[in-house]
């Protein structure tokens, strides 16, 4: 999402990185380039000037380390400030003392509301939490249907209301009221109620929700804003909050092709804090929304530390230890690799991942090529049988002609993988041998010798 603007930014913060000493000219030079950046990635004009000055107040207002040099230090501000921006730090979930937990989900039509209900119904489930989902979007098409789709795909009930013809009752305060109650009855620790939206802010729908507020008495109101909108996005969740006074945003679509202008302004325009961060359609695609790990990807840093925390999510120790005994034995095949494929999948896109890499764009190929890398590896090895992807050896031409028919392919597409097959045996064997600091290589380092 913030590609063009941490180019930006590394651009405009390299040019110090040659100066002997930090000065007003230079400073001021380099917080012109940012300023800029920041108003063409959509950042709202008054977030981007205060956010410079005070970079600006603070780089010249002290004096810079013999041991850093003036472009390390700019950097360190710059990092500090966008943490501020940001929030300062992770605000969660606030519980109830006495449960069920009620939290009352808001936002524009088309935001992404019911997802991520289900999205942050999956999230407390794994957090030992037993979520009601209440479906108190009584009036659009089909979005009770919605959220039952959803609910039975992770396994949480959903509450709605229907007459004796089986038609959905139009009353969502009634919804919330009695989801409510058949969660004390059902051991429901939290009550999600998903609200319906509207295409702007109108007077029918500030008032059911703020209906809804008065008879559910949430403990969390959190309004679902969509990264796409730019500063509407920042404009809606600040008349939303005059009227309802939410507790915190969701910002969904983050994968998309977005500036970036929502995310840094819209904590500094309504005063509260930003929760979740939600990418992609698929439920697990849903985290905790940490300012200093959005500021470090910003500032290209990278956020390894929650590039690990997507794969521990995915990690069977009993499977681990499986694969590290056949790569131990040399027993590493096609299918091992087609399998390791696919949990790497599973934590996202491949440009989402290089994201979350110190310097990954510096080696990276384009993420859609990525991706369709991934796929011709899939198609190859699913054209396969069971011998051949236990045992390549046996794969001689005539073979290798039915496995490129049967994947739509050249032969040609086959023996690259072959040899993507081959590359990453030797890889992992490689490091498997290596003993205490030789083994910890680097995330850099491993995804270079990849490509």
């Amino acid at each position: 999402m913030f590609d063009n603007l941490t180019e930006r930014l590394e651009g405009a913060l390299k040019r110090l990185s040659g100066k002997g000493r930090i000065t007003e000219v230079n400073v001021a030079q380099t917080m012109g380039e940012v300023r800029r950046a920041l108003l063409e990635a959509d950042v709202n004009y008054q977030v981007a000037r205060s956010f410079t000055n005070r970079i600006k107040e603070k780089a010249l207002g002290q004096e810079v380390l013999r041991s850093v040099a003036p472009g390390q230090m700019l950097v360190k501000i710059v990092y500090d400030e966008l943490v501020t921006l940001l929030g300062g730090e992770s605000k969660g979930i606030r519980y109830s003392s006495r449960p069920p937990t009620v939290i009352l989900v808001a936002g524009l039509q088309g935001s992404g509301k019911t997802t991520f209900c289900g999205k942050l119904a999956l999230h407390l489930k794994g957090q030992g939490r037993a979520p009601l989902l209440a479906a108190a979007d009584v009036y659009r098409p089909a979005a009770v249907d919605q959220l039952q789709v959803l609910a039975e795909e992770i396994g949480v009930p959903v509450f709605s209301v229907a007459d004796d013809t089986g038609a959905i009752v139009q009353d969502a305060p009634r919804v919330a009221r009695e989801a409510v109650i058949a969660a004390r009855k059902g051991a429901r620790d939290v009550v999600i109620i998903d609200t319906a939206g509207r295409l702007h802010v109108d007077e029918a729908m500030m008032e059911e929700v703020l209906g809804i507020k008065r008879i559910a008495r949430p403990s969390e109101i959190l309004f679902v804003v969509d990264s796409m909108t730019g500063q509407d996005a920042v404009n809606t969740a600040q008349e939303f909050n005059e009227r309802l006074g939410f507790h915190g945003v969701v910002l969904t679509k983050l994968d998309g092709d977005t500036r970036g202008g929502a995310a840094l302004s819209i904590r500094s325009v309504v005063r509260k804090p930003i929760k979740f961060a939600s990418t992609g359609e698929k439920l697990d695609q849903l985290s905790p929304f940490y300012p200093d790990r959005m500021a470090q990807r910003i500032l290209g840093m990278g956020d390894v530390v929650s590039l690990v925390e997507k794969a521990q999510e995915r990690i069977d120790h009993r499977e681990a230890a499986r694969l590290r005994s056949k790569i131990h034995k040399e027993q590493f095949n096609l299918q091992d690799m087609l399998d390791q494929m696919r949990k790497v999948q599973s934590m996202g896109t491949m440009s989402q991942m290089m994201e979350m890499v110190p310097a990954a764009r510096r080696f990276s190929r384009d993420g859609h090529e990525e991706e369709k890398g991934m796929k011709r590896l899939e198609a190859v090895i699913l054209s396969m049988t069971p011998l051949e992807r236990r045992r390549p050896e046996v794969l001689n031409s005539s073979r290798r002609r039915r496995i490129a028919r049967g994947s739509g392919l050249e032969v040609r597409d086959v023996n690259d993988v072959l040899k993507e097959f081959q590359t990453m045996r030797k890889l992992m064997k490689r490091v498997m041998k290596l003993k205490g600091r030789g083994r910890r290589v680097s995330v850099s380092q491993m995804m270079q010798m990849m490509q």
